[in-house]
């Protein structure tokens, strides 16, 4: 094992923490490492990123069950349109992506260049919301009633970007839990990791008709993502949310910048 992969492995346990701690987040993290520390695909990095951080989110959310802090009727609403748009999103629209995805005279972009170029912004607008400060009294459920009709728009919307990206769509699940269901901030983190499981694992189960996985090196990097939410789950006790989210999201901003910089360069 080279110190490259070495410090791919231990990224792992970062992975699971920053799930364990926010209430998503990891994907941000996965298809990076996967990329740039073991030199996999971009397409394939977004299928492995649906493994890993839907396995790691599951053991998560049993956690947060058995804890009776998840809100099952409002996973459920915004978790259905959401199943149903990265399902066909994975099964049918990315696999019928063109390569070169662009092609302006003598100059192409590629779909694997295209995919990080789009989760770069992803990323971007992910640290945007992470480091502002949240104000949910301005949120339409500010009267306790949850927007079912908005939610399910927005599981829409999560739920193909879950699919084109391989992202679990957390840093866009929990404001919005917050804003439109009215859920407070622990509820909306334990439900926002649920939803993130099943999305997840109904985004691979689309790959999985065409996609050959590598289960000798998924399943040790899952299990060190696992070992990690444990311990952000622990520590979560003892770090206050909003400081740790910011701290985050200056680091997805600077993991952004250099993915745009090595893509252009």
């Amino acid at each position: 094992m080279t110190g490259q992969e070495l410090f791919g492995y231990i990224a792992a346990i970062a992975v699971g923490l920053v799930i364990g701690l926010a209430g998503g987040g990891g994907s941000i993290l996965t298809v990076p490492i996967f990329v740039y520390v073991f030199g996999i695909a971009p397409v394939l990095a977004t299928t492995y990123s649906l493994f890993v951080v839907g396995t790691t989110s599951l053991v998560g959310s049993i956690n947060h069950l058995w804890k009776r802090r998840v809100d099952l009727r409002i996973t459920v609403a915004f978790a259905l349109p959401s199943f149903v748009s990265v399902y066909l999103s994975r099964r049918y629209l990315v696999p019928a992506l063109p390569d070169p995805l662009f092609r302006f005279g003598e100059l192409a972009l590629a779909k694997d260049n295209a995919i990080l170029f789009f989760f770069a912004f992803v990323m971007v607008m992910a640290a945007r919301a992470m480091i502002r400060k949240q104000r949910p009294e301005q949120g339409e459920a500010r009267d306790g009633r949850p927007r079912y009709g908005s939610l399910a728009l927005d599981g829409l919307a999560v739920g193909l970007l879950t699919g084109t990206i391989g992202a679990g769509g957390g840093f866009l699940i929990v404001p919005m839990l917050v804003l439109l269901a009215g859920l407070p901030i622990h509820r909306a983190v334990a439900t926002s990791v649920l939803i993130i499981a099943v999305n997840s694992f109904v985004g691979l189960l689309g790959d999985l008709q065409h996609t050959k996985l590598d289960w000798n090196f998924l399943l040790p990097f899952t299990s060190l993502s696992i070992g990690g939410i444990f311990l952000g789950l622990y520590l979560a006790r003892f770090v206050a949310p909003d400081q740790l989210k910011k701290g985050f999201g200056w680091f997805v901003l600077v993991v952004a910048g250099y993915i745009l910089l090595k893509e252009l360069l």
